[in-house]
């Protein structure tokens, strides 16, 4: 279980998280969506231990991992991405994938169910964006986490590649269900991905509901708009 209570955060004058509640209690991929400036990635930052909160706690499993450090959170199970795609340009993409688990046979599985398995050999430079994305969020299983945040997957993605994306998630999912939230402005690929969405708003949870209730909430779409 995931339990965010009552966490606040400003930067200055900046209210980025003002009160946010959020409480997910069985694994799911969840989307988490909102306008620009809504506190969705300093959201992501407090859970993984970027940032400290100002207020409030965050909670995994009756735990309280308020203010942990990245490094412990990574041991406690919790990866992410980030928006801006982190990987090792000059070391090959099997490398990549090697640094947090040794395992080679399974992360050329996972290569080869992103058709990346013909890049093994070769540097992530040569990779295009779209590719490099892939190969970050591959990644990120091979440490085999329990929550697991993506940050704008879908960023910079081709539509071929979004489709590999989805059916990628959706896999390692039914192999071993886990806590995904996932952040994305691509409307179209966090609802086909996502069976709950969670609403971002002013720093706080505006609405959570399914795909289609979401997409029909006026409280929604005035947030969006304005």
């Amino acid at each position: 279980m995931i339990s965010i209570r009552d966490v606040r955060k400003s930067y200055g004058g900046i209210r980025a998280l003002s009160g946010c509640d959020l409480e997910i209690a069985q694994p799911g991929i969840y989307g988490l969506i909102g306008p620009n400036g809504a506190g969705k990635t300093t959201l992501f930052d407090v859970m993984t231990g970027v940032t400290e909160p100002d207020a409030g706690r965050v909670s995994i499993d009756g735990r309280d991992v308020t203010g942990w450090p990245a490094h412990r959170l990574a041991k406690a199970g919790v990866a992410r991405t980030f928006q801006e795609c982190r990987v090792f340009p000059e070391f090959t993409c099997l490398e990549n994938l090697l640094f947090s688990n040794s395992n080679t046979e399974e992360a050329r599985r996972l290569l080869q169910l992103v058709n990346l398995d013909k890049y093994a050999g070769e540097p992530a430079a040569n990779l295009s964006f779209g590719q490099r994305r892939l190969l970050e969020i591959v990644g990120t299983f091979m440490g085999k986490p329990r929550v697991l945040l993506l940050d704008e997957p879908a960023s910079g993605v081709n539509p071929a590649l979004l489709e590999l994306l989805l059916q990628f998630i959706r896999k390692m999912y039914e192999e071993r269900p886990l806590f995904f939230l996932v952040v994305e402005h691509n409307m179209e690929f966090v609802m086909a991905l996502a069976s709950e969405i969670v609403v971002m708003h002013q720093g706080a949870v505006l609405e959570r509901g399914s795909p289609q209730a979401i997409q029909a909430s006026e409280r929604v779409m005035e947030a969006y708009l304005g």
